[in-house]
């Protein structure tokens, strides 16, 4: 992969669009957590991992085969599934617990600073794979007012389809700032990565150790970031050195 060695100027935009959840909001942890308390009351023992790869490979098949489902019930379908899979009865209320956990999510400690640096310089898009009433709860989390706001409720489709891309594009024209212009950011090399590079969009990875979903080395295939780092945090300060050489 390129890295941070190719020096990319972030002077030379004026959008970003970030993925949400996972680069922004902090949402395995919760995620693990609710399936441990599912499996943990019938015996089932599974690792972090493992359970988080249930939860994975059921949205991922939700979010590819019914792509106008909205995000609280993908979540409620998860929880179906995997309690399927493990012979579980499904609980209504702990079923609704699930829907509605994105309320739960945190950001991530370095998050709401970066954003704020950030937003006094570009202009903000945020394209997620959740349903509208979701993002604006998030969007107040994180502290901040959005130029675009794409998500998978607007476009009937889930990243990596380009759906969200293409109505960036439109949106941001709008306000006169072309694709070129545009900085994507995301954790998730399978969903923004890739998908940014297939459309020529220049795109920074978003590390954050210690979180998995859509940067295992099989979702690493062919994704060529311009530049990663581990944090939001050190994003912001790669601008803020580019700010004092302009």
């Amino acid at each position: 992969m390129r890295g941070n060695h190719m020096k990319l100027d972030l002077t030379q935009f004026d959008a970003l669009t970030f993925d949400v959840y996972g680069t922004l909001i902090d949402w395995e942890p919760t995620i693990i957590s609710m399936f441990h308390s599912t499996a943990d009351q019938y015996g089932v023992t599974l690792s972090d991992e493992q359970l988080l790869m249930e939860f994975d490979k059921a949205r991922a098949v939700l979010q590819k085969q019914r792509p106008a489902l909205l995000y609280p019930d993908v979540l409620r379908a998860a929880y179906g599934q995997f309690c399927s899979n493990y012979g579980i009865p499904e609980n209504a209320q702990e079923r609704e617990v699930y829907a509605n956990s994105v309320m739960l999510w945190p950001t991530f400690a370095d998050t709401r600073a970066a954003m704020a640096h950030l937003q006094q310089h570009f202009k903000i898009g945020l394209l997620s794979n959740i349903d509208n009433t979701s993002i604006q709860f998030s969007e107040r989390k994180l502290g901040i007012k959005a130029d675009v706001v794409v998500t998978a409720e607007n476009v009937k489709a889930y990243k990596p389809d380009h759906a969200h891309f293409h109505a960036a594009f439109e949106s941001f024209a709008a306000l006169g700032i072309p694709k070129e212009r545009i900085l994507h950011v995301g954790q998730s090399l399978r969903a923004d990565v890739i998908p940014a590079n297939q459309l020529g969009l220049s795109n920074v990875w978003i590390k954050r150790p210690g979180r998995s979903l859509g940067s295992r080395p099989e979702d690493a295939v062919g994704a060529k970031p311009d530049l990663s780092f581990d944090t939001m945090q050190e994003l912001a300060l790669y601008h803020q050195a580019h700010l004092a050489l302009a």
